[in-house]
C-alpha cells in the first residue's frame, strides 16, 4: 500500500514522470515507389486520418505504465500513401489521488506529456519514408477525455479524428 504523507494536515499527492520510452513503432508505404510519382502529378490533396488511443497498466501501488497510440493513415485517392503507428509509453508515479482524479490524470495529463514525443517519432518516420514533412497539430486531451467520459456515460462509441 502506498504511503501517504501529511503536510499541514493534508494528504500529499505526487505525480512523477519516471521514464518515457518508445514501446513500438511501424511505418509502411505499401505503394512506394509509384505513389511518389502520383503525389507530384496530381492536384488531389492527400487525406490524413488520425486514430488516437491510450491504455494504462498498473505496475504496482504507485506506478502506472501509460501507452499513447497514434495511428496516422495517409490516402491519395484510393491508394494508401503511408501508414505510421507509434506506441509512446511512460511510467508515471501517481500517489495520493482519489480514483476519479487518478483516472483524469491517466486520461488527460499523461497523454499530454507523451504526445510531443510521439509527434516527433511520427514526423521523423514520415520524412524518412520519403514523404513531405508532416507535423501533427496539438491535441486537447482534456477535451477528448471529457468527451470520452460523456460518451461512456451515454453508451456511445468513441470518435475518430480526421485532418
Amino acid at each position: 500500500m502506498a504511503e501517504e504523507t501529511q503536510a499541514n494536515g493534508q494528504d500529499q499527492v505526487e505525480l512523477i514522470l519516471q521514464k518515457v520510452y518508445l514501446k513500438d513503432a511501424s511505418f509502411e508505404a505499401p505503394n512506394a515507389p509509384a505513389i511518389f510519382q502520383q503525389i507530384g502529378e496530381t492536384d488531389e490533396q492527400p487525406q490524413v486520418q488520425l486514430n488516437l488511443g491510450h491504455k494504462a497498466v498498473k505496475l504496482d501501488e504507485a506506478n502506472r505504465e501509460v501507452v499513447l497510440t497514434l495511428t496516422l493513415t495517409c490516402m491519395l485517392g484510393e491508394q494508401t500513401a503511408y501508414l505510421a503507428e507509434v506506441h509512446q509509453a511512460g511510467i508515471f508515479s501517481i500517489i495520493g489521488f482519489s480514483p476519479e482524479d487518478e483516472e483524469s490524470v491517466i486520461g488527460s495529463y499523461c497523454p499530454n506529456v507523451l504526445f510531443p514525443f510521439a509527434r516527433q517519432v511520427i514526423a521523423s518516420m514520415i520524412q524518412d519514408g520519403g514523404f513531405p514533412p508532416f507535423l501533427l497539430q496539438p491535441i486537447n486531451f482534456d477535451a477528448l477525455f471529457a468527451e470520452q467520459q460523456r460518451r461512456q456515460a451515454a453508451g456511445e462509441a468513441a470518435p475518430t479524428l480526421n485532418s
